[in-house]
Order: C-alpha cells, then sequence, then structure tokens
C-alpha cells in the first residue's frame, strides 16, 4: 500500500564533465552502472538531496586520476515503487532473498561473495559491497521470475517489480571526536526503471539573497 513514492526528489550524481553535459543534452543516452559491488544493485545511480557529497566524490575521483574535471549532474526523480531500505519492511525482505541466495550458491558448490574493505579505505566502510549486490540482484530476479510466472499461469500479478532501490549509509569516519555521525553519511537512490527519470538538469550555484 505504501510502496509507491509519488513524490518528486532532487538527486545529485557526481560525474565527469563530459558525461554531464551529454545527459543534460541528450537525456536519453543513459548508461546504468552493472558493477559487482554496486551498493543498491545494477541502476543509475544518485545521492538523494545531497549536491555537496556529489561534488566532494567528483573532486575525489580527478585527485585519483579517474576523472578529468569534474561535475554534479542533477536529476529529477520520482521513484516509483521503492524497495527502500530505510523501511524495516524491506530490510526482512531482503534478509529472506539472502537465505535464498545462500541456499542457491550452496546447492552450486560455490561460495558467497562478502563485502570488503577498499585497500586505500583507512575507516573500513566495506566499500566493495559484493554480497549486498549479489544478494539485491537475485532478489529482482526472483521476484521477476515470480511475476512472469504469475502473468502466465494467472493472466496478473501482485510480485513488486521495483522500480528503484533506496539506502542510508554511514561512511568517511566520524564528523568530531566521538561523534556517532558520520562525515560522509547519505542517502542514495539506485534508479532501475529509467522512467522514473524525469529529467536531467545543470545544478544553479547558490547565490546570496537578502529580500
Amino acid at each position: 500500500m505504501y510502496d509507491v513514492r509519488p513524490n518528486t526528489i532532487l538527486g545529485f550524481q557526481g560525474c565527469e564533465l563530459s558525461v554531464r553535459n551529454k545527459l543534460v543534452n541528450n537525456p536519453n543516452e543513459i548508461e546504468i552502472s552493472r558493477e559487482s559491488y554496486d551498493w543498491l544493485g545494477h541502476g543509475m545511480y544518485f545521492w538523494e538531496n545531497n549536491y555537496t557529497r556529489a561534488q566532494q566524490w567528483a573532486d575525489e575521483r580527478v585527485k585519483s586520476g579517474k576523472y578529468k574535471q569534474a561535475a554534479v549532474l542533477g536529476a529529477v526523480l520520482q521513484i516509483g515503487r521503492c524497495c527502500d531500505f530505510l523501511d524495516s519492511k524491506y530490510t526482512e525482505l531482503v534478509g529472506r532473498y539472502y537465505e535464498a541466495t545462500r541456499q542457491e550458491y550452496e546447492q552450486m558448490g560455490k561460495t558467497l561473495p562478502k563485502n570488503v574493505d577498499l585497500g586505500s579505505d583507512r575507516h573500513h566502510d566495506k566499500l566493495l559491497r559484493l554480497l549486498d549486490c549479489t544478494v539485491i540482484e537475485n532478489m529482482h530476479k526472483l521476484i521477476k521470475q515470480s511475476y512472469a510466472n504469475d502473468i502466465s499461469e494467472r493472466g496478473y500479478s501482485t510480485a513488486p517489480m521495483f522500480d528503484s532501490t533506496r539506502g542510508a549509509f554511514y561512511e568517511g569516519g566520524p564528523a568530531f571526536e566521538g561523534a556517532g555521525i558520520s562525515k560522509k553519511s547519505h542517502i542514495q537512490i539506485c534508479i532501475r526503471n529509467l522512467n522514473c527519470i524525469k529529467g536531467f538538469f545543470i545544478p544553479r550555484q547558490e547565490i546570496s539573497f537578502e529580500g
């Protein structure tokens, strides 16, 4: 009943300047992430209402030599039917799909991937989410299979095909000594159904306003 999120959200993505300009001018030329370590599974990623974090991320990529020029892409989103890991309903759901995935791997004689630290991360935030990505992608796969079977057998389905996934993450170490607040805390959105992206824009710089 409360799965569908009709409200509009602003998302920000840190990227290469050329990528931002291409998407602003050609908004249907979207490339989604399919990395094995994607935190919320495969899709197009945005920081929810967090321009600063997007800029920081892009700047970090420039420093590491991965980008030539940092930029931030803005997007207008309606996340639709969302598998929202800020909702206990979905943390319980993904836990059940973890068990199904674990059994699958056991039957195949394979070992489940693990979330691991990136070598350069002194905070040990498990930045490579290999396990999470595997479980979330398997969840989507099994739901899609159930949906297809229902349509074939009954002509309709109640299987919740998700348009997006969403989660809160804590990384970067404490904001100050003894803090429970992390420097890089953020909410991340992964868009699976690209129709949830209503458009892209170049974010404006904030200016002073004196009324």
